[in-house]
């Protein structure tokens, strides 16, 4: 039988005053040294702000979120990610980057999470590089770095619309979720600025139940359900999307879709325009140079302390979502009686 586990604390949203948010980000700027400036887009004001905001406006955590992400830069390098590494990821479609907006300005990244289970099924060797773990936070990664690149001037966010036709519970991984999880909270704060989970079957809804008493308020917040056959749900659909340019598998009237050859070239035609990305700057000092001097400036006892707190408690978490995970089991009754408090309901009709 498994162990009855406390849900995270819930900790307050703070707000403040902009000169209250200035003095906290000239703090940590102080606290990282003189290697923000060889990092000038991740060490920007509006860089620190999301660090700070992740963190509850906590300058001792965010700093060392910061100071986290940068080592992790060094190490993984992203930005030098290029098309023809992660190009046979992309084949299928699960996930890639809308050629639009939406009418906020904000980047579309489509995820088909249903289409890697059905294509295992009838195309196992297309998906033969899906089984890597390591392979697919590639993908997401270089999928992250360029729909940030994409932004428009005034947005910092983007727009995750995740279609469920195909998928099941066994289109779950654990690693990857762990992995996924892990990557968008730690080094990439603060960029998701709404998720729409587009007609997920009874059986996730069920499943998000079980999650979202572990996750922050202004994460699931983000969250919308939206269901076909549901009237609200299309004035969801409408107010921020171009119907024109809306794939036809979200009711939109664009019956092109993902098409792997014109998606190819368009990466490849970024690729060279990230290759003068203004943080590679910084490869021009050398790496190990620069994790020294971040060590150098480690926080203090109090600090870490605070750090290892945050870390068991993430780890506690994603244990907990992992039990979860391997020990669902619901039966069709079990199914139809969930209730789900979303942004609209699922249609009768259905």
């Amino acid at each position: 039988m498994m162990a009855t586990k406390k849900s995270r604390v819930v900790v307050p949203e703070k707000s403040l005053p902009p000169e209250e948010q200035q003095a906290k980000i000239n703090e940590i700027r102080k606290s990282i040294g003189s290697i923000t400036s060889k990092f000038p887009m991740l060490c920007s004001d509006a860089s620190i702000l999301r660090y700070l905001k992740a963190r509850n406006w906590n300058t001792k955590k965010a700093s060392k979120m910061l100071k986290e992400t940068l080592k992790w830069r060094l190490d993984y390098k992203p930005e030098k990610i290029q098309w023809e590494d992660v190009a046979h990821e992309a084949k299928i479609g699960k996930l890639y980057r809308a050629n639009y907006f939406d009418k906020h300005g904000r980047t579309v990244l489509i995820m088909r999470p249903g289409l890697q289970f059905v294509s295992q099924r009838h195309s196992p060797l297309l998906c033969k590089s899906t089984s890597s773990t390591e392979v697919q936070i590639k993908y997401l990664v270089y999928c992250m770095e360029r729909a940030i690149s994409d932004l428009k001037p005034d947005q910092k966010q983007m727009v995750w619309l995740i279609d469920f036709q195909g998928w099941n519970m066994s289109s779950i991984s654990v690693k990857v979720t762990k992995e996924t999880a892990h990557l968008l909270q730690e080094r990439y704060p603060e960029r998701l600025g709404l998720a729409i989970l587009y007609d997920p079957p009874k059986v996730f809804e069920s499943f998000w139940l079980l999650v979202k008493p572990f996750l922050e308020p202004k994460t699931y917040k983000k969250v919308k359900f939206v269901f076909r056959n549901d009237q609200q749900s299309w004035k969801i659909m409408e107010e921020l999307f171009d119907m024109d340019k809306l794939e036809s598998v979200f009711g939109g009237r664009n019956s092109i879709g993902f098409v792997y050859e014109d998606y190819a070239k368009r990466m490849m035609e970024e690729d060279k325009k990230m290759s003068d990305s203004t943080d590679n700057e910084c490869l021009s000092h050398s790496p190990s140079t620069m994790i020294l001097e971040l060590q150098h400036s480690e926080p203090n006892s109090d600090l870490t302390s605070e750090a290892s707190d945050d870390e068991t408690d993430s780890s506690t978490f994603l244990e907990e979502v992992e039990e979860k995970i391997e020990g669902f089991s619901l039966g069709s009754k079990d199914v139809e009686t969930v209730e789900v408090d979303t942004t609209s309901k699922r249609s009768e009709t259905e």
